[in-house]
């Protein structure tokens, strides 16, 4: 296997529900560099009412946390910054207005729903982001309920420019059964654009090695390759 992009990472301290220390921090970047991500991007919450982050003290956040990192360590990744948008209508009018922390370039933006449903419309939406030259790239569709139903639901979204962004602890029953099922089938029907580790803490770098190796015999090393490398730097311009 190659060298990986991280699409999808908390490993910025106090920010969300991701890394408590700067320590903490520092040992998701190095543990995801030991197994082989040479770029990870760091994905706080942006939730109004119970992440009220805002672009500005995110990017404070980031400069912060990256100022406070060991310099002399020599193997930590390259580090980069987006946000995990919370798809209400706060956030949605954000990202409209250029308000929100796409990936690097602005061509491209994490978003998520609540567990149970999608918003209403959302693909109506989500064609309102490509109009103005953003391709919603939905985190973790295999932790949806309404997935584990009837992954069909997911069509209006693919049909509107939606790109799906497998978090691959899901493959090792991080998430439970539901979630495992939904991430086969799903990966079985080649809907993935691009995997990610979705890190909170250190002791997730073990199971995101795991994660990685099921990944590979899932789908050959060639395609977790593109799901693990290709695709990330493609969506990120680079």
């Amino acid at each position: 296997m190659g060298i990986f992009v991280d699409l999808h990472c908390h490993w910025i301290s106090g920010i969300d529900d991701g890394a408590r220390t700067v320590d903490e921090g520092r040992e998701i970047l190095c543990g995801l560099r030991a197994i082989g991500f040479e770029i990870v991007v760091a994905t706080p919450h942006m939730r109004p009412g119970l992440f009220d982050n805002e672009k500005e003290g995110l990017v404070h956040a980031f400069e912060a946390t990256q100022r406070a990192l060991p310099l002399e360590l020599p193997n930590l990744p390259t580090m980069r910054l987006a946000c995990e948008h919370f798809f209400d209508d706060v956030v949605f009018r954000r990202l409209m207005k250029g308000d929100g922390l796409p990936y690097p370039g602005g061509r491209a933006a994490l978003v998520e729903f609540a567990p149970i449903a999608f918003p209403l419309n959302v693909h109506n939406r989500f064609f309102d982001l490509r109009r103005v030259g953003i391709a919603p790239i939905l985190a973790h569709p295999e932790r949806y309920a309404p997935v584990w139903n009837d992954a069909e639901c997911l069509e209006p979204l693919l049909d509107a420019g939606a790109l799906m962004l497998l978090d691959v602890c899901a493959l090792v029953g991080k998430y439970g059964r539901d979630s495992q099922r939904a991430a086969e089938k799903l990966l079985d029907e080649q809907a993935y654009e691009a995997a990610c580790s979705d890190s909170h803490r250190p002791r997730d770098i073990p199971m995101v090695e795991r994660a990685i190796a099921r990944l590979t015999s899932l789908t050959g090393e060639e395609e977790a390759q593109r799901l693990l490398s290709g695709a990330p730097r493609a969506i990120l311009g680079e």
